[in-house]
């Protein structure tokens, strides 16, 4: 294969806003992608994008303050400055690439509120549709002008030479140079036995990157979405953040409401989670029934309510928290250059803090346009290690605006398990241990436990750890144990982040926990 200027790893909104932007100005591109082109945890996304778009009363400032308030104290505040700034371009080039969203009577953007959000400033797609359409949007245009378009293609590793990434290799061996390589690979919600993250989801990007040394930092800030559907479909249904926006409440088992709906989702998924512990109960309730036009403002979560029998007109909707987004990942600059030049992430995999402790909701979709964009416009500039290491020495030296703090990670076991055993049922203990002693609460017993099984676990993957499902379970334990680590190392509850045995937040872990 002939060297690619950029290739993508990954075909979610960041990548592929990435790949569509870089061809556009002429660079020749290449996008590899686990599944087919369309199967990322964007499609799965049913709220919508934040930006400031319009409303007399909305401001960019108010949107930054709206973010940095459910970061908990973490996020880099000039990372929320270009993310609130430059997203409202970002939506606007989007729907010019074709993106249909909402509009009112008039034809005007539909704007909701959402947990967090100050203002109505959400756009939707379909109601709760959006990720799907901004991914049809953008695989349409990656499918016609990506030079190198490869699916079904597993990342096993990235190739450094002469501290550069000069490239990546593939399942079966085979190494795809490239002058620069973008990590779009998205999340972690695999950890966790209940998740509304696709299968694909299972931590490659990170994986690879830790084991070329590469920084990365918050991943112990792992996002539950308070209002997943309880129902045995994987990944869980969402029910939108959109219905709460609208009007929709929390009941518990007794019918009680007991949680202002549009807190932040770290909030709302305690308050869901402590109440199930106290009735002794697995889920509670949402209350729909006083939105009007269900079935027309919200027609995927109808359909999807209609399959099982539930009729948001008149039934409650069992709830329970759910495995959702990761705020930390692959250490980055403003740029989304990451500590191993040529190297760049962005979306989910990366961290770029602007989430911090806790990512305000619709601001995912958001970053994946802002920063897959920034990644390109850097290149194109030349840019793509020196301005990145200066810009993160702050943060890995501990004297940036939220300094670092280096997290000592116990090495995984590096396998020798027989290829023969069932790695699906190894999985599933994995999943199972997380949620139990990585979840919504955490203590430092649960934690410790967690660990333990994480080891045992890496101790039986076949050392090669090759295949559709040795290698993700492989990945899925590297960063398992990195999560676990940076959990026990955080003495605070914040954000995401809840330590049953340390519920106050400590202003001495008003940092990043970093580790390569």
């Amino acid at each position: 294969m002939t060297d690619l200027d950029l290739l993508v790893c990954g075909s979610g909104v960041a990548g592929l806003t990435a790949a569509v932007r870089a061809a556009a100005a002429g660079l020749r591109v290449g996008v590899v992608t686990k599944g087919e082109l369309e199967q990322s945890a964007t499609r799965w996304a049913q709220g919508g994008v934040a930006a400031v778009l319009g409303g007399e009363e909305d401001s960019v400032d108010s949107h930054l303050a709206d973010t940095l308030a459910a970061g908990a104290g973490l996020c880099d505040v000039d990372a929320v400055r270009v993310l609130v700034g430059e997203g409202p371009e970002r939506v606007q080039e989007l729907i010019a690439l074709g993106a249909r969203f909402d509009r009112d009577a008039d034809g005007a953007l539909a704007l909701a509120r959402e947990g967090g959000h100050s203002h109505a400033r959400v756009v939707h797609a379909g109601g709760a549709a959006t990720g799907a359409e901004i991914e049809r949007a953008l695989v349409e245009a990656a499918r016609s002008t990506a030079a190198v378009l490869r699916e079904s293609c597993f990342l096993v590793s990235l190739v450094v030479e002469g501290g550069r990434c000069r490239g990546v290799v593939i399942e079966g061996g085979t190494s795809i140079a490239a002058s620069h390589v973008l990590l779009a690979t998205g999340g972690v919600g695999q950890l966790f036995a209940v998740t509304t993250n696709p299968p694909e989801s299972t931590g490659d990007g990170l994986a690879v990157a830790m084991a070329a040394g590469v920084s990365v930092a918050d991943v112990e800030f792992m996002q539950f979405h308070p209002t997943a559907l309880h129902h045995p479909a994987m990944p869980r249904p969402l029910l939108s953040e959109a219905l709460r926006g609208h009007g929709a409440v929390v009941r518990d088992i007794h019918g009680q409401r007991f949680v202002d709906e549009l807190l932040p989702r770290d909030q709302v998924a305690r308050a869901i989670t402590a109440k199930t512990l106290e009735q002794g109960v697995d889920h509670c309730w949402l209350d729909a029934t006083a939105l009007e036009r269900f079935a027309e403002r919200f027609p995927t979560i109808a359909g999807s309510l209609a399959q099982i029998g539930l009729d948001p007109a008149v039934d409650w909707l069992p709830i329970a928290p759910a495995a959702h987004y990761v705020s930390g990942g692959v250490l980055t600059d403003l740029d989304g250059a990451t500590t191993l030049p040529a190297l760049w992430a962005a979306g989910e995999v990366a961290c770029t803090g602007v989430h911090g402790a806790n990512r305000l909701a619709s601001n995912s979709l958001l970053e994946g346009m802002v920063w897959g964009a920034r990644v390109v416009d850097a290149i194109l500039a030349g840019r793509g290690s020196a301005r990145a290491t200066g810009a993160m020495r702050a943060v890995l030296d501990g004297d940036g605006g939220v300094p670092g703090r280096p997290v000592a990670v116990p090495d995984v076991p590096a396998g020798g398990g027989d290829p023969t055993g069932d790695a699906a049922k190894l999985r599933a203990t994995l999943q199972q241990a997380m949620t139990s002693g990585a979840g919504v609460l955490r203590s430092a017993s649960s934690l410790e436990a967690a660990a333990s099984s994480v080891g045992r676990i890496a101790a039986q993957i076949p050392p090669a750890a090759s295949g559709a499902e040795w290698a993700p379970l492989r990945n899925l334990t590297v960063v398992a144990g990195r999560l676990v680590a940076a959990a026990a190392a955080r003495e605070e509850s914040r954000g995401n982040h809840t330590r049953t045995d340390h519920p106050q937040t400590d202003d001495a872990f008003w940092c990043r926990l970093v580790s390569t």
